[in-house]
C-alpha cells in the first residue's frame, strides 16, 4: 500500500465522525495533522511486546481514569505483553491517524469513529481479525453480543474491528410543558403532529431540529421509524422511495404547522439543547444520558416511548462504534489477546468511566447500572432492538457512509426543510448527490 494513497482522500471524509463519536464532552486540543504522541515503554519491561493502544475521549474525566486503570489490569496479569495508553482527542482525529498510518506509526489497536475501520481498511491499514471472531464462536462470547452487532463490522469479506458501544437517538419531552399544554407523550405520528400543534405559539415550538449533523439524525429517526432507508438491500441508492417522501412530507408539515422552529436551520446541536432547557422547545432528539446535560431539569425530562410510523413500523438510527487493529503491527498475535481482553473486561468504563452510550455485551447489560436505571434500562429494551444503520436495509456497513453522512447533502436537506422548501425538489438534489458519491448513473 502506497501512503500517497493515504495522504490523498478527500476532505470530506474527515467528517465521518458524526453522529457517532460524540461524548458529551469538550475534546482536548489536538495540533492539526500532528500523530497522537506515544508513550515511552517502561523501563523494566523491555522483554514484554509493546502495544499502542490509542483510545478516543468517550466520556468524562474520569473515563480516561477509568481505561487507564483498565491497561493496567491487562500489563499485570499478562507480564509478555505491555500496552501503553494513549487518549487521543477528537479534535482533528482523521489527520491523526492518516498522519501516522503514513508515516508508518500507526498504534497497534485504537477506538475510533464508527466507519474508521471500514475507511482505513478500504485503505489497506486494518488487520482483520476473523479469527478473532471464529475464537469467540467457539467458546460461546460472540453470543453474548447484542444482535447484529458483530456482523455489521464486515467489510469485503473479512470482519475488520469488533463492537464494543452503540449510539442511538432517542427523543426526549419536557414533563412539564406537556403538563401545562393539557397533553400526554404521542405514540403515533398523527398524535405527534396534535402534540406539538398544541404546544407552539408565542415563541414556543413543540420540537428543535438543529441545522448541523444533529438534525440530519431526526430524517434519518424519521425515515427508519417508517421503515425507509437510503439503500437498497443490495446497496443501490434508493432515497426517493415512498416510506422516505413520506417522511420528509411529515416534517416539512410539522413545519408549516409552526411545531419546528425555522430559525433551527442556522441552529447547532448546543443551540438546540438551549432551547430546549429554555422551555422554548418541548421535544428534542438526542442521545442517551442527554438529561444530564440539564442537570437542573433532569426531573422534567422524560423519555419518549418509540413512535408507530403510519404503517405500523417502528425504527430510529444508530450506530455500533468498535475496536480496531493495524497491519503495521509488529505484534498482532498479542494485539488480538489484548483486543479479546478488552471486549470481555471493560465493562468498569460505564460504571466508573459514565460512557453514556450503551454496551453492546448481553452481560453488561444484566448489571444493575442498567436495569436499575429507568432510562437506561427503557432504551436497552424498547430502543436498541429497533435501532438501524445509515446502511439500512443493505446487512453491514461500508466506507461511503462516511461521505454520505459528513459530506454535507443530509445537513443541507435538513436545513432546507426547515426553511419550508418543497420536499420532492430538494430529495431530488440529495438522491443525485447520494449517487454520485456510491459512482452511481
Amino acid at each position: 500500500m502506497k501512503t500517497t494513497k493515504l495522504v490523498l482522500l478527500t476532505t470530506a471524509l474527515v467528517l465521518s465522525a458524526v453522529g457517532c463519536s460524540d461524548s458529551g464532552q469538550p475534546s482536548p486540543k489536538a495540533d492539526p495533522g500532528q500523530p497522537a504522541a506515544k508513550s515511552n515503554p517502561p523501563a523494566g519491561n523491555e522483554a514484554a511486546a509493546q502495544l499502542q493502544f490509542w483510545d478516543m475521549v468517550w466520556g468524562p474525566p474520569e473515563y480516561i481514569d477509568t481505561a487507564k486503570a483498565l491497561v493496567d489490569q491487562f500489563n499485570k496479569e499478562h507480564p509478555n505483553i505491555k500496552v501503553n495508553y494513549q487518549s487521543t482527542p477528537w479534535n482533528n482525529w482523521y489527520q491523526t491517524f492518516t498522519s501516522a498510518i503514513a508515516a508508518g506509526t500507526a498504534p497497534d489497536i485504537s477506538t475510533g469513529a464508527g466507519y474508521q475501520a471500514f475507511q482505513f481498511s478500504q485503505m489497506g491499514a486494518i488487520l482483520p481479525i476473523d479469527d478473532v471472531i471464529d475464537d469467540l464462536k467457539k467458546n460461546g462470547k460472540l453470543d453474548d453480543f447484542l444482535p447484529n452487532t458483530a456482523d455489521l463490522m464486515k467489510y469485503d469479506g473479512h470482519y475488520v474491528s469488533l463492537p464494543w458501544a452503540i449510539d442511538i437517538r432517542v427523543p426526549y419531552y419536557r414533563k412539564d410543558l406537556f403538563e401545562k399544554a393539557g397533553v400526554t407523550p404521542p405514540k403515533t405520528w398523527d398524535e405527534l403532529r396534535t402534540v406539538a400543534k398544541k404546544l407552539s405559539g408565542g415563541g414556543k415550538y413543540g420540537m428543535v431540529m438543529p441545522g448541523d449533523t444533529g438534525g440530519t439524525h431526526y430524517v434519518f429517526s424519521f425515515m427508519f421509524n417508517n421503515n425507509g432507508g437510503l439503500f437498497t438491500k443490495d446497496k443501490k441508492i434508493d432515497f426517493t422511495n415512498a416510506r422516505n417522501t413520506e417522511a420528509i412530507q411529515f416534517l416539512s408539515d410539522m413545519v408549516k404547522d409552526g411545531s419546528i422552529n425555522p430559525a433551527g436551520s442556522g441552529f447547532t446541536g448546543d443551540d438546540a439543547t438551549k432551547s430546549f432547557g429554555q422551555g422554548d422547545a418541548a421535544i428534542i432528539i438526542k442521545n442517551p444520558g442527554f438529561p444530564a446535560q440539564l442537570p437542573e431539569l433532569k426531573d422534567k425530562i422524560g423519555l419518549m416511548d418509540p413512535l408507530t410510523g403510519p404503517h405500523g413500523d417502528k425504527g430510529t438510527i444508530f450506530w455500533v462504534n468498535n475496536i480496531m487493529l493495524y497491519k503495521q503491527s509488529k505484534h498482532p498475535k498479542e494485539a488480538k489477546e489484548f483486543l479479546k481482553w478488552w471486549s470481555d473486561n471493560n465493562k468498569p468504563l460505564w460504571l466508573k468511566g459514565h460512557v453514556t452510550q450503551l454496551p453492546v455485551r448481553k452481560t453488561f447489560t444484566e448489571d444493575p447500572y442498567f436495569t436499575n436505571d429507568p432510562e437506561r434500562k427503557e432504551i436497552l429494551e424498547k430502543w436498541i432492538p429497533i435501532g438501524k444503520t445509515t446502511a439500512y436495509p443493505y446487512p453491514a456497513v461500508f466506507p461511503e457512509l462516511n461521505e454520505i453522512e459528513g459530506e454535507g447533502v443530509m445537513q443541507t436537506m435538513t436545513q432546507e426543510i426547515m426553511l419550508g422548501k418543497n420536499p420532492k425538489s430538494i430529495m431530488d438534489k440529495a438522491d443525485k448527490t447520494m449517487k454520485s458519491i456510491m459512482k452511481e448513473k
